[in-house]
């Protein structure tokens, strides 16, 4: 079982927001927690295994006057999950906005793909938001108020050789994103999905320059996308303002999904 941590850098105020964003210490999780962070947020910044980046990133936003804590836990641990809230709100007092950003990759066709790798990574990618949805949903039905945000891909809406696991992870999110929407529409309660294209992280920079090269003769924009473009349509729709939007899924991809 993974042991959790939390270090604050700054302290809530009563009426301060608190976001709890998964995988918010890299990529795009870290422009999530970054863009969060300076207007104003309490952001709960959730990592797995890179405790240095999360401290430098918390440290970096906190010298700006940000307010951040870093939790250490694996997503798909339902225990590590419960904690991790349970934490945030006994030093917070409240949750107001989830994130579901962690993800992982075991790229393998099919015939390639073990058990293991196809389990590894639904757990992570999917189980884990819908385990920290749960350890969420009675505080924020309490509170009559939340915001929800899944994280998606296009690659669950195209597929991609070499990724049924991921793309299928990406899918199902779409699927939980509505089913939850509906369920909790009348309580105050928004959830809602981006889908990102092929944005400029890590991920993405190991993939070889010839085929980045092809994939982006079909981004009508023709370019890659940033994380921080990402993070400003989570901050959109995670506004007090954006009440109407619930079971959407918002592509941010240079315009991908319409070439078919």
């Amino acid at each position: 079982m993974t042991q959790t941590s939390a270090t604050d850098i700054t302290d809530t105020h009563p009426e301060q927001r608190v976001a709890i964003v998964t995988g918010g210490a890299r990529g795009i999780g870290a422009a999530i927690t970054t863009v969060l962070a300076r207007a104003g947020v309490h952001v709960a910044a959730g990592y797995s295994s890179n405790g240095k980046a999360a401290e430098e990133l918390a440290g970096k936003l906190g010298a700006e006057g940000a307010s951040v804590s870093v939790h250490q836990g694996n997503v798909g641990e339902p225990a590590d999950c419960a904690r991790v809230v349970d934490e945030v709100i006994a030093r917070h007092g409240r949750v107001d906005y989830l994130v579901n950003n962690a993800g992982i990759t075991v790229d393998k066709t099919v015939r390639r793909m073990s058990v293991d790798d196809w389990h590894s990574v639904l757990r992570i990618n999917l189980s884990g938001a819908f385990y920290m949805t749960k350890s969420v949903l009675d505080h924020m039905l309490a509170a009559k108020f939340g915001r929800i945000v899944n994280i998606s891909s296009v690659i669950g809406q195209t597929g991609s050789v070499g990724q049924a696991n991921y793309a299928s992870s990406k899918a199902g999110l779409v699927g939980l994103t509505k089913s939850l929407a509906q369920e909790v529409a009348r309580k105050g309660i928004t959830v809602n999905c981006v889908s990102p294209g092929y944005i400029e992280t890590e991920m993405v920079a190991a993939i070889p320059a010839d085929v980045l090269d092809k994939l982006l003769v079909g981004v009508p924009v023709g370019r890659l996308g940033q994380a921080s473009e990402i993070a400003r349509a989570v901050q959109f729709l995670v506004d007090d303002d954006a009440g109407y939007i619930t079971g959407s899924v918002i592509a941010v991809n240079g315009g991908l999904d319409m070439t078919g």
